[in-house]
């Protein structure tokens, strides 16, 4: 499907999707020095296999309305034509487009206070991303590299940051900031494995072998006198390639169950959902999917009435494929977009932007199950009950999953905070 005709004249949404999530890819030299962990004991790296912490990202690309999903106030004059209906958890009711999620309730955790006080596309975006606000001159890591950096282990043979996009090529993304390029996203263009798996015709993997052996050895004679983070970079993306290779199959969906794509639906957020669950199962550490253009300042109505119906067939079937297989202990999932859609309706039958009042869902790690956290008033146009930031939800996806967000990273004797120290994690939500 091609962006929709509605969004606003952003810069973002003035290009074609592809355009738009692929201003991600950066230059195939991505990677810094690390060990691939070839030496590692294989006790050792099952261990850190079944501790392993796991976050998954849905984006909902443009401004999900609140109000057609997690947050309905049917009746009023905000509230548009839909209907709320009740869920499996007695109290708690979300929009009636979201019915086979409505079903897996019991397994969600609504924050329904969130107020970033931000409506620019971009601007939304990075904050809910890095859990910081936009500055000139200043890059912050995006939640992928931080997860990749602090819950995948150094042993790992797979990349610890993926990121499915509805379109492009693949490739490599450039979200790590400081971190350094060994953990930008590898990008998944539509679902699709990573480009130049397959050794080319007439090669043999004999002579594979003695190719890269013979690399390995001038780059050991060249390290040895110049070694710089530029060389150390090229020599890792190298090797990881070559893992890539051999673990190829890992990244082809078409393996999974017939049933398994009827269920997910036949469509790529169907597909590309059930390819995140592939990429968990195998051990990947950080998954982003997107799902877009929800950017309806035009007919948000009938828009959502068709997105919403692809967004809850998947969706619904991930989180309880991720729970029936025990997974959801160990994988945080959460369901973001840069803003919400205002209350009011305008003129256009469409829902602008509206960052004051709007709503997060999370599943899995140490949030509560079957939960609806904060409030808005009436009409959804403040907040009134737990109203929570971008700082503060990146403080606690990082707490939820083990890690410390008040520390630091390390980065060329420089200590470099994992998440913004003026913001903190939410009070009392954590189990």
């Amino acid at each position: 499907m091609q962006d929709a005709n509605y969004a606003c004249r952003s810069s973002e949404h003035t290009l074609a999707r592809r355009s738009f999530l692929g201003t991600l890819a950066a230059t195939a030299t991505g990677a810094v020095a690390g060990g691939l962990g070839i030496f590692s004991s294989p006790v050792i790296a099952q261990q850190l296999k079944s501790d392993q912490k796991r976050v998954v990202v849905i984006n909902m690309h443009g401004g999900l309305s609140q109000l057609e999903s997690w947050d309905p106030k049917p009746g009023t004059d905000t509230g548009g034509p839909f209907l709320s209906i009740p869920t499996s958890v007695p109290g708690i009711q979300i929009s009636e487009l979201l019915p086979q999620t409505a079903q897996i309730m019991q397994h969600l955790c609504l924050l329904r206070g969130v107020n970033t006080s931000e409506d620019d596309h971009g601007k939304g975006r990075f904050m809910m991303l890095t859990g910081r606000r936009q500055m000139p001159g200043l890059d912050f890591p995006e939640m992928g590299a931080v997860c990749a950096k602090t819950l995948m282990p150094e042993t790992s043979d797979l990349p610890g940051h993926i990121v499915i996009t509805p379109g492009g090529g693949g490739g490599r993304g450039n979200d790590s900031a400081y971190l350094g390029p060994k953990y930008s996203s590898i990008q998944l263009g539509n679902g699709n494995p990573p480009p130049n798996t397959a050794l080319p015709g007439g090669l043999t993997e004999q002579s594979e072998l003695a190719r890269h052996d013979f690399r390995r050895q001038v780059n050991e004679r060249f390290l040895n006198r110049r070694r710089t983070a530029v060389t150390e970079a090229f020599t890792y993306s190298y090797e990881q390639a070559l893992k890539l290779m051999q673990k190829k199959d890992v990244f082809d969906v078409s393996k999974e169950p017939a049933a398994d794509h009827e269920r997910y639906g036949k469509h790529d957020f169907g597909r590309h959902c059930l390819l995140a669950r592939r990429l968990l199962e195998s051990g990947v550490g950080f998954v982003q999917l997107a799902h877009s253009n929800y950017d309806t300042h035009n007919e948000n109505f009938n828009f959502h009435i068709e997105q919403m119906a692809e967004f809850d067939r998947g969706f619904s079937c991930f989180v309880k494929d991720l729970a029936d297989r025990g997974m959801l202990e160990s994988t945080l999932l959460i369901v973001l977009s840069e803003f919400g859609r205002t209350p009011n309706i305008n003129h256009y039958a469409g829902r602008d932007h509206w960052s004051r009042a709007w709503s997060v869902c999370v599943a899995g790690a140490r949030f509560p199950r079957g939960v609806a956290f904060g409030k808005t008033n009436d009409k959804g146009t403040e907040v009134t009950e737990g109203q929570c930031d971008h700082g503060n939800l990146f403080h606690t996806y990082l707490t939820a999953v083990g890690v410390d967000s008040n520390g630091s990273f390390n980065i060329d004797g420089r200590d470099l905070p994992i998440a913004d120290p003026s913001s903190k994690m939410i009070d009392g939500l954590l189990t």
